[in-house]
């Protein structure tokens, strides 16, 4: 166990070796953290304050001595990014000869995009609770414009992306409301940013104009950290005002800080998307009943 004595804030990024991990490592090395990278491979560049760990998120015990020897390491953790992940590179609308089945689709982009997103939250939860010492825990997975709209190019990984987004909004509540844990669970949602998830050749078939700059994908992550709204924009293109459960200074509710939220990133703006509204109170009603644990609770 780490001595009480260090008291740096603590940072677990998975994916953290480059593109939107290492920015938001290096963002967060400036202000003075301790800085845990977690990826197959070292850095592209070196971070200062920053461990790397050689860690595969789609390998559980592996993804948990991780976390463990952080833990033990720094004595806390206080945010963790469950940024990896990958898009599929194979078609899958692809014929295949008649007569015989067709191999499986490759499936690592679930592995890595969600159930690791799943494992890594799980695992967050644990050590948060023992965190007792920070009062500002945060987690914010990595989902993607491909969690709000189809993508035909990648099916796979815009149902992993979906499903980053319905795991975030069903336990943020519980994260942010559960003493022990009192950790806030929001989710960025960018349009393309070009980093190395796809080859030159593969981004060439982008308009320039189209890319979310990766600055500000650093400039959301630590407005979620800090848990109020710096010039969020209102679907109707307009500065918030209270728009879509937002307020001026992005308080929500509690300690008024951001939990729960969806972030989707076009360009240098930034919009809060909500979850779609119940069709009926029939439905409404059907989902209260969700709001609990576990199935076995009476």
């Amino acid at each position: 166990m780490a001595s009480s004595s260090q008291s740096a804030l603590s940072a677990l990024i998975t994916g953290g070796s480059s593109g939107m991990g290492l920015a938001v490592a290096q963002a967060l090395a400036d202000r003075g953290w301790s800085v845990h990278l977690v990826d197959l491979q070292g850095p592209l560049q070196q971070v200062e304050n920053a461990t790397f760990h050689k860690t595969n998120v789609t390998d559980y015990d592996s993804l948990a001595s991780t976390f463990q020897k952080v833990f033990d390491t720094d004595g806390r953790l206080d945010f963790v990014f469950a940024n990896a992940g990958i898009v599929e590179r194979f078609d899958f609308y692809e014929a295949h000869p008649t007569g015989k089945p067709p191999p499986p689709p490759n499936q690592l982009v679930v592995d890595i995009n969600l159930k690791a997103v799943i494992n890594t939250s799980w695992l967050a939860q644990h050590y948060f609770r023992q965190s007792k010492q920070s009062d500002n825990k945060n987690l914010v997975m990595t989902a993607s414009v491909g969690a709000l709209y189809r993508c035909q190019v990648s099916p796979s990984y815009c149902a992993t992306k979906h499903g980053v987004l319905g795991f975030m909004r069903s336990i943020a509540p519980f994260y942010y409301q559960n003493k022990d844990i009192s950790a806030r669970v929001n989710a960025i949602c960018p349009g393309t940013v070009k980093t190395n998830l796809l080859d030159p050749a593969a981004w060439a078939t982008f308009s320039d104009d189209v890319f979310v700059p990766i600055e500000k994908i650093v400039s959301t992550v630590l407005m979620l950290i800090d848990g109020h709204d710096v010039d969020g924009t209102g679907l109707d293109g307009k500065p918030l005002a209270g728009a879509n459960g937002v307020s001026a200074n992005g308080s929500t509710a509690g300690d008024g800080k951001l939990y729960g939220k969806a972030v989707e990133l076009s360009g240098r703006k930034h919009y809060y998307r909500d979850q779609v509204a119940y069709c009926d109170d029939h439905m409404a009603k059907c989902m209260l009943a969700t709001e609990r644990t576990s199935y076995n609770e009476a």
